[in-house]
């Protein structure tokens, strides 16, 4: 009788175990690991785990069975060691777009196209609500850094809306994670530019790193223009191309032998704004990157891409590793809860829960 006909239990019932189990399941052309558990290195997507024991990272797994967690992708030296779920699948990033517009903003900086002292009055920025004098001088600078002052009702989900009072903060001063900061820095970003943010994601970034599942129709600009003309630039990339985003980023910008985003910027984006404490949350704030407080040599100089649900990229230079993390959700949803149709949010993955993760695929090295 061949084997597809024989079901699991029968062929337990037909042996009586010792010799004979071990002749038959010979016969049967079963591998020997059939009498016990799958080994650990069997159930790797990945053959190669690079530095990262697969005893460790199997451990760590375990946590994500109990997640929504529906993919995690760990890079190190500039190659997949390690895969949970399908990293080829495109979703929602949710702020973690916010990382990748600083990244266009590099090279712009750098020529002068961009100059971060600019004030919202020298950019001629102006809203539904009339901003006053005082808020019109919060500069490129504060809005990268998420202090403008400026506390006008934002056009998209997703911002912190405790804000202060209108005029209660000076610019520059006060951490407040505020969405309207980020949609105007999109706008300029297309006003000084003179390109469409999407365009500019696929000529500067997607094309020359070599995206592979990369849509230009996907990517939407989504949001209530009713509440401020300013809105959200979303993006939508498979986990493995957020890989490649996060290894730009460890090698300093620099993409075979092109200098993709400048390392000055690199440098200069990443640099802590405001502490944990002045954040008012568990982690620091750059220039639209998050700085993880965690302890460790692995740490050091470490920083993150964090979106609403569980969409991560987490870069950490020290050992030249990149996490990814996904908990996708459809476009439909995407787009209706941004254009204010649903505030259903389905259960995700906080920021702390990751680094918990990030922590077990560090602690797995040999």
């Amino acid at each position: 009788m061949p084997y597809s006909s024989v079901s699991r239990r029968s062929l337990l019932k037909s042996v009586g175990g010792g010799v004979a189990s071990l002749s038959l399941v010979s016969a049967l052309g079963l591998p020997a690991a059939a009498q016990s558990k799958t080994s650990d290195a069997s159930r790797m997507a990945v053959a190669d785990s690079g530095p990262f024991k697969t005893d460790g990272l199997l451990e760590m797994e375990r946590k994500l069975y109990e997640m929504p967690t529906t993919s995690l992708l760990v890079y190190n030296g500039g190659r997949l060691a390690y895969e949970y779920g399908n990293g080829r699948d495109v979703s929602y990033l949710a702020s973690a777009r916010k990382s990748v517009l600083s990244m266009l903003y590099g090279k712009y900086v750098e020529d002068g196209t961009i100059d971060l002292d600019a004030t919202l009055a020298n950019l001629d920025i102006q809203d539904n609500e009339t901003l006053s004098d005082a808020e019109r001088q919060a500069t490129v600078r504060d809005l990268l850094s998420s202090s403008s002052g400026v506390y006008h009702p934002a056009g998209s989900p997703g911002g912190n809306d405790n804000n202060p009072p209108r005029g209660s903060k000076p610019h520059g001063s006060y951490f407040q994670y505020n969405n309207w900061d980020f949609n105007v820095l999109g706008a300029i970003f297309e006003k000084r530019t003179g390109q469409k943010i999407f365009e500019a994601l696929k000529r500067d970034l997607a094309d020359p790193l070599g995206f592979q599942d990369f849509e230009l129709g996907r990517q939407k600009m989504l949001g209530y223009g009713d509440r401020s003309r300013f809105l959200a630039y979303h993006m939508f990339l498979s986990g493995r191309d957020m890989g490649k985003l996060g290894q730009l980023m460890l090698r300093k910008g620099e993409w075979s032998g092109r200098q993709i985003v400048p390392a000055e910027w690199v440098a200069e984006s990443t640099k802590p704004r405001f502490t944990p404490v002045q954040t008012r949350d568990s982690a620091g704030y750059a220039y639209l990157w998050w700085i993880p407080d965690r302890k460790g040599a692995a740490w050091e100089g470490s920083f993150y891409a964090n979106g609403n649900l569980g969409q991560y990229i987490l870069c950490l230079p020290a050992i030249d590793t990149v996490i990814v993390h996904r908990r996708a959700v459809t476009d439909q949803y995407a787009m209706a809860r941004n254009l204010g149709e649903t505030t259903y949010l389905p259960a995700g993955v906080k920021a702390t829960a990751f680094l918990d993760i990030a922590d077990a695929v560090v602690a797995s090295r040999g």
